[in-house]
């Protein structure tokens, strides 16, 4: 393996926590703490407990890792009503 070289996981988010991370249970069962990726961040992906994730982690430390894409759910997601149409002047 290169350095450069990352292994990916799935999972679901199970906890969030401050700062931006979350606790992710991932599809073999292992529980990790992970961050957003900067990409996430600046198109302002949000990301709840109970979505589906994939994550990118080093194989030096396998407890950590960062969150690289949130899949869409069939359904509509809880807790948003209708969107309001935008602002006319």
């Amino acid at each position: 393996m290169s350095k450069e070289e990352f292994i990916e996981f799935e999972g679901v988010i199970t906890e969030l926590l401050p700062e931006g991370r979350f606790r992710v249970q991932l599809d073999n069962e292992h529980t990790i703490l992970a961050y957003t990726a900067g990409r996430m961040k600046r198109n302002r992906i949000r990301s709840l407990v109970g979505d589906r994730v994939t994550v990118e982690m080093t194989p030096y430390d396998l407890e950590k890792g960062r969150i690289t894409y949130r899949h869409k759910t069939e359904g509509p997601r809880m807790g948003g009503g209708q969107r309001r149409p935008p602002h006319r002047r």
